[in-house]
């Protein structure tokens, strides 16, 4: 593993790093990789944290290299205001070099700055090239208790490796997706044999009732799959009139 800041000529240097971004085992590896490598690419930056974006625009802290990082990025969230907020959302960059004395967010910066928090850099892990509309995934952001710690140089060097980890992240995301679906349509097709064996009844029928019950309940048809191959029939709750009587005989 290469470990320090590239000096020279770079791409090597990055090509490297991204192959190794890609080879994490799952989302949440290839998160925690992203926040320690980001150490490296700009080594004067004390602790680490990536804010993720969920549903409705919601940002998470889903990896983070010291507490600290963890506090300033929450506080945004409370607060409603800083630059990893921002650069999640917005297609911006943002280099901070005197939290306590930056205009722009005038709650959160003093606050941080009295955590001992006084520079940072912020940069947006931006939808991958393969989908130009798609969401910023969130943004890495790198923080030092030393004011003016960073130089445009490192932000650039932090946009660089965005583009990196983003499309690792997004990678490790849809391997992932379709790792669930697979695992979703095995257990699909294991509760319909049990439905068929306990009720008689063909496979068409036995995935309909299961659709109907998921529907009615709003429930996840995975989960009342896991349900009925646990209980070995259909789930208590679901409606008797919809039940298949049990073969006699």
């Amino acid at each position: 593993m290469q470990t320090g800041a590239p000096g020279g000529d770079t791409g090597p240097w990055f090509a490297a790093l991204s192959q190794e971004l890609m080879k994490q085992a799952d989302v949440k590896a290839t998160l925690d990789k992203i926040c320690q490598r980001s150490l490296d690419v700009v080594p004067s930056g004390d602790f680490a944290g990536i804010t993720v974006r969920r549903r409705r625009a919601r940002l998470e802290t889903l990896a983070h290299s010291h507490e600290m990082a963890l506090r300033c990025d929450e506080l945004q969230y409370d607060l409603g205001e800083g630059p990893c907020a921002e650069a999640a959302i917005e297609d911006e960059s943002f280099l901070v070099r005197s939290t306590a004395d930056d205009p722009r967010w005038p709650r959160w910066g003093p606050a941080v700055a009295r955590l001992g928090v006084h520079s940072l850099i912020s940069v947006q892990l931006p939808g991958t090239a393969m989908d130009a509309d798609r969401d910023p995934l969130g943004a890495i952001n790198i923080y030092a208790r030393k004011v003016d710690a960073f130089t445009t140089s490192d932000l650039a060097r932090a946009k660089l490796f965005a583009i990196h980890a983003a499309n690792a992240l997004t990678t490790a995301q849809q391997v992932s997706t379709l790792s669930d679906a697979v695992e979703a349509r095995h257990q699909i097709g294991v509760a319909q044999g049990v439905l068929t064996q306990r009720y008689g009844i063909d496979v068409e029928r036995a995935f309909g009732i299961m659709q109907r019950y998921s529907s009615h309940a709003n429930i996840k048809l995975r989960d009342v799959a896991v349900s009925v191959v646990e209980l070995g029939e259909l789930p208590a709750a679901y409606d008797d009139l919809s039940r298949p009587e049990k073969p006699t005989g």
